[in-house]
């Protein structure tokens, strides 16, 4: 009986996985009619109990059904307390702070704006208006809650382009007063919406408002006081520069720049607009004027990732003289230009620019010596980068084996090595081991899956290299790390066996 019972056992099926639940049990339109009213109503009432801010979503709902005057009476009675309010939101609080002021902002937009258009901007408005308070009691390291006032922002264009002509241009004006306290910047970017809709009626009244707000300049250089003071000023004549952009006056843009920035004018945006208007020479002139070195600005996404491009700038204003000199028949200094900033940079544009204005014939000549400039830089790294992206493998791969490489350029390496990986494997490999052994040394855990990709490519590339071309090889190689590193359990752990 046991035996049978142990063959039973063994013969018998294994437990099936629990089913997953049904795309049918998803809320949906469909499924929560199904629940019926009074229960969907339990379900609405229970989470009112238990989040605060879903809460004040359903009053203004429900407030919404008596019209926008009890809308807005709810609003104000919230913008009141927030405006009155003064204790500190430490980060504990912060996610709770920011969903309640979220469902302010939630009830303008979706309960009182598609009642009265007008009252919603108003209540925008003063929203808006209550940010540098807020943003001064909270610890919003994390910019979730001047993420709400830039929503609240762009809500506000959006209703602002949604008026009627000479009500747009009136609310563009209403805007005009609260720039001085603007300290972050939220009703400039309303503006800067604004204005490429505006009607051309309503532009010289904008630009009088603004001229009327310029701020003096400061009396004294230097000091908290005078910069932000300075600041306003730049920030009221960009506004400006915008307008006399939209009503193409070419020498108002230029005189607000020279004074946004008298010791250091923008050459290029000046250019560009005397270009657009036909005024060659005046261009040329201005582009080929000595600049002065002024204050970089770096936005928000390329702190984050790292692009910021110090040499963007110059760039921009070779290409603009270049286009100058080809628009005035001036095709041999523009052929120049082009080649020297090649020479300079190896930009790889600049030179297929330069080839395609060659005559017949004369430009596989040029791209040898090209070629042979750009294997005897100095910098071996922006060579790598050319012959990367040409692509041009071959001489990719003598560099490689020319230099000594820092496995920490991996922005270089990584891309090269990808290229190489096709036709040139052994100098593929090269770099991949000098990528790994960098993340091993320096124990860059968050780069160890990177290092685990690599090493698995490694692999895939000693199966294909001649034996003995590199030294040690990968099995060697493979027991070296394992015993440099093999307590690095959280890399070792991401790599096939």
């Amino acid at each position: 009986m046991a035996r049978k019972a142990e063959t039973k056992q063994a013969t018998a099926k294994p437990a099936s996985k629990p089913k997953r639940a049904s795309r049918k049990t998803a809320p949906s339109p469909e499924t929560l009619t199904e629940l019926g009213l009074e229960r969907l109503i339990r379900l609405v009432l229970d989470e009112t109990g238990r989040n605060p801010a879903f809460r004040k979503l359903v009053t203004a709902a429900v407030a919404g059904l008596q019209g926008p005057d009890a809308v807005a009476a709810l609003i104000d009675r919230r913008l009141t307390a927030l405006e009155r309010a003064s204790g500190y939101i430490d980060w504990q609080k912060r996610r709770a702070f920011a969903a309640d002021l979220d469902a302010t902002l939630t009830t303008v937009v979706a309960e009182l704006a598609p009642l009265d258009a007008r009252a919603g901007l108003d209540r925008l408005l003063r929203f808006l208006a209550a940010a540098p308070g807020v943003l001064a009691r909270v610890d919003d390291s994390s910019g979730q809650v001047h993420g709400v006032f830039d929503r609240a922002a762009e809500a506000a264009a959006t209703l602002g382009k949604g008026l009627a002509p000479a009500e747009a241009a009136a609310f563009a004006e209403r805007l005009v007063p609260m720039l001085a306290a603007d300290e972050h910047g939220l009703v400039e970017d309303l503006l800067y919406a604004l204005i490429p809709d505006l009607p051309e009626a309503a532009l010289a009244s904008l630009d009088s408002g603004l001229a009327a707000a310029l701020p003096p300049r400061p009396v004294k250089a230097g000091g908290a006081q005078a910069w932000a003071l300075q600041l306003e000023r730049r920030r009221t004549l960009r506004l400006r520069q915008m307008l006399a952009d939209r009503r193409g006056d070419v020498d108002a843009f230029i005189a607000l720049e020279r004074e946004a920035a008298p010791e250091h004018p923008e050459r290029t945006a000046i250019a560009e607009r005397l270009l657009g208007a036909g005024r060659l020479d005046e261009a040329l002139d201005w582009v080929r004027r000595p600049q002065k070195r002024g204050l970089v600005v770096v936005n928000r996404e390329q702190i984050v990732t790292g692009q910021f491009d110090p040499e963007a700038p110059d760039r921009a204003r070779i290409d603009l003289e270049i286009r100058l000199l080809d628009a005035l028949g001036r095709g041999s200094e523009a052929q120049g230009l082009r080649w020297g900033q090649f020479v300079r940079s190896l930009d790889a544009g600049m030179l297929r620019a330069h080839l395609a204005k060659l005559p017949d014939f004369e430009d596989e000549d040029a791209l040898e010596r090209a070629f042979a400039h750009a294997a005897a830089h100095p910098d071996p790294y922006r060579a790598l980068h050319f012959f990367t992206h040409w692509p041009k493998p071959d001489r990719a791969a003598r560099l490689v084996a020319e230099h000594t490489w820092d496995g920490g350029r991996y922005e270089i390496l990584v891309p090269a090595a990808e290229v190489l990986e096709a036709s040139e494997p052994l100098a593929a490999a090269r770099l991949y081991r000098l990528l790994v052994d960098d993340i091993l040394e320096r124990g860059r855990s968050a780069a160890y899956g990177h290092g685990a990709r690599h090493l698995s490519t490694l692999e895939a590339l000693d199966a294909r290299l001649d034996p003995g071309a590199l030294v040690p090889d990968h099995t060697e190689y493979r027991a070296g790390l394992r015993k440099a590193h093999g307590r690095k359990a959280a890399f070792w752990s991401q790599v096939r066996e």
